[in-house]
């Protein structure tokens, strides 16, 4: 019985360490991941959507055909998104106290990277520098 248990098991991680990450159709992409690139990224088409499991948990990284890399989870919310360091971000997709704070404190410099887990957000500016906010928009530090 032992044995049994063991070769089952054995067989759960190999079953799902094979579906990690897998290529997948844009159909794939939960809905509120469509409807969040259509608003806020209108002009930009879907390249690759690779799907990722992880500890029993599901995400979509989604690539665009201006090389904006987005993440979502599961349910299609965004909590990640990375251009290339000369594109700015849409001012839609940032949270608006820090895109306020971006503006009044760092007049000349852009946003290119925002990503938010589960006890801050943080994001990177065109000049390199990263500062980190708390989930509701309060300026925390700059992160070096």
């Amino acid at each position: 019985m032992k044995k049994l248990a063991s070769l089952l098991a054995f067989l759960l991680f190999v079953v799902t360490a094979c579906d990690k990450e897998k290529v997948v159709d844009e159909a794939d992409l939960p809905v509120n991941a469509k409807d969040y690139i259509e608003a806020h990224f209108p002009t930009a088409r879907i390249s690759q959507v690779v799907r990722d499991r992880d500890d029993l948990e599901t995400s979509y990284d989604v690539i665009l055909d201006n090389q904006v890399k987005l993440e979502f989870d599961k349910k299609g919310d965004c909590y990640s998104i990375e251009s290339r360091r000369t594109e700015k971000l849409p001012d839609t997709v940032i949270p608006l106290k820090v895109l306020e704070y971006v503006q009044q404190n760092y007049p000349d410099a852009f946003i290119t990277d925002w990503e938010k887990d589960r006890t801050d957000q943080e994001i990177r500016l065109s000049n390199n520098k990263e500062l980190v906010f708390n989930l509701a928009g309060t300026f925390l530090r700059i992160d070096d």
